[in-house]
């Protein structure tokens, strides 16, 4: 078995790269000392765990496309056996995001007026929005919630996940919290998978022409 797909056959090597995101702002405020996020701290986290919660999201959204254009990939069909544990972990982070924004605004006491305030700023609605629809998904994302629902209502409420994808790439680009060319560096990849996916689903599913019968002499 190639290492690489060793690796990424391991749960607990998947879990290490998902926690490792979270942790990094320790390096620039208590390792590093940086002036500039140190001048305000939550607020870089906030920002981090928000643009994290956005690049797993992507993450988990491409394996599906990479299965499809890879169907005998090793690394492929490894990263698929994750789907799950990095579709909750996208939530998690998106819950931390919005969580430490409520501690941002000044505690539980604030909650009420965050949730007034977003509903006349675009970008936070469309974000509580998202983290509703990932809510949704982490807690049908289990294989009881399949057989409650049903095989075919439980893959059309899931595909909801890109919508989610596309409220949570504005959001990030109308609040300024990453430039609009780092929204593009994260779904960009996404988009083009997708792309080259629903050509290649379309041309297997065109009929194959078949050659004119010989006619009889």
């Amino acid at each position: 078995m190639p290492v690489l797909e060793k690796l990424l056959r391991s749960k607990v090597v998947i879990w290490i790269l998902i926690v490792l995101p979270g942790l990094w702002p320790v390096w620039p405020i208590f390792i590093q000392h940086d002036s500039t996020v140190l001048a305000d701290p939550l607020k870089y986290i906030l920002h981090h765990l928000g643009f994290t919660a956005c690049v797993l999201l992507a993450v988990v959204l491409t394996f599906t496309p990479l299965r499809v254009l890879f169907p005998k990939s090793p690394v492929a069909l490894a990263l698929n056996r994750h789907r799950r544990l990095v579709g909750v972990s996208a939530f998690a982070y998106a819950a931390l995001h919005f969580s430490t924004h409520v501690l941002y605004e000044g505690g539980l006491e604030s909650l009420q007026a965050t949730l007034k305030i977003a509903a006349g700023k675009p970008f936070q609605l469309v974000g509580l929005i998202a983290l509703t629809i990932l809510l949704i998904l982490a807690l049908t994302s289990f294989p009881a919630a399949i057989r409650w629902l049903g095989g075919k209502r439980w893959k059309n409420l899931h595909r909801l996940v890109y919508v989610a994808a596309a409220l949570s790439a504005y959001h990030q680009a109308a609040a300024r919290k990453i430039f609009p060319q780092q929204v593009l560096w994260i779904f960009g990849p996404l988009i083009v998978l997708e792309v080259l996916r629903v050509m290649k689903e379309r041309k297997a599913r065109r009929p194959v022409a078949r050659p004119p019968a010989a006619s009889a002499a």
